[in-house]
């Protein structure tokens, strides 16, 4: 499926289920993307995740039908998600600046957050490297965590600093940052840290292992000081390359490289260090 059409029938479907229960995987399920493309593609076209866009325009929603109707805060607090009217008052306030009382009392200024429509704009050409290439199923090895999609920008750089800064042995180098989502459900993910499997390291130290299976992979090299050059690669991804390209997402895998940072002069903010994104397609 196109990605921007995926995108749009995404927010249509939250617009018609706004009340029911809403995962990421649900959604994704819908659109038939992995779960954890759509919550980062998502975010990367929309400027919200799925979680807040969700949310505001619950909030949106809720402040509109208390003006219009006579409705009780208890019920409208459970019609929108809320297990009790005091999260429900306070989500409220956040977002409008004014209590549902204030509202109905004495007529207090609601905000509104209109549905979402995705344009494609193009504004000047640019070069953007990537190649496709065949790659065998190969192992890895590493420690894995699982992450809610919501805030994963946030916790896996967390979990890197306990996997590099705090032991005095590192568990692995660090030549992969590893996300599938293939056997999740909910709002999950997993994320490993790795390095090419090596059986007598990964028996010594006690790693997890996992088979990455043979794919077609879209390869997209980064240059420059991290973590920059890799958050720009992959916006890019999801905002110029994939909604033009005659590629589609195949499977719940992406793949981070990064080469060993002692090979550069000032390490992974060297002006030349090299890394790469991998993404698994399909022809469309």
């Amino acid at each position: 499926m196109d990605w921007i059409k995926a995108i749009e029938n995404a927010i249509e479907y939250i617009e018609e289920n706004i009340t029911e229960d809403l995962t990421v995987s649900r959604i994704a399920g819908e659109v038939n993307i992995s779960a954890f493309y759509f919550q980062k593609g998502f975010s990367m076209l929309c400027g919200y995740t799925v979680g807040e866009y969700v949310r505001m325009r619950r909030l949106s929603l809720a402040g509109s039908e208390l003006l219009s109707s006579d409705i009780k805060v208890i019920d409208l607090a459970m019609k929108y998600g809320y297990d009790s009217p005091d999260s429900f008052t306070k989500a409220f306030m956040r977002f409008h600046g004014s209590t549902p009382t204030d509202v109905r009392r004495n007529g207090a200024i609601l905000k509104s957050f209109a549905p979402l429509h995705i344009k494609l704009s193009l504004d000047g050409g640019s070069i953007m490297e990537y190649r496709i290439e065949q790659k065998k199923a190969f192992k890895v090895m590493g420690v894995s965590r699982k992450f809610p999609y919501e805030n994963a920008n946030v916790n896996i750089p967390k979990f890197w600093d306990e996997a590099f800064i705090q032991p005095k042995e590192k568990p692995v180098t660090g030549m992969y940052g590893v996300c599938f989502d293939e056997e999740m459900a909910g709002n999950q993910f997993r994320y490993m840290i790795a390095d090419d499997f090596v059986a007598e390291q990964a028996e010594k130290k006690n790693l997890e292992v996992y088979e990455i299976p043979a794919h077609t992979w879209a390869v997209f090299p980064c240059r420059g000081g991290m973590p920059i050059p890799l958050q720009e690669t992959n916006h890019r991804i999801f905002t110029e390359w994939l909604p033009t390209s005659n590629y589609e997402i195949a499977e719940g895998y992406n793949i981070e490289y990064y080469s060993d940072p002692a090979d550069f002069k000032d390490g992974m903010q060297d002006a030349q260090y090299y890394s790469e994104v991998w993404i698994p397609v399909k022809e469309k």
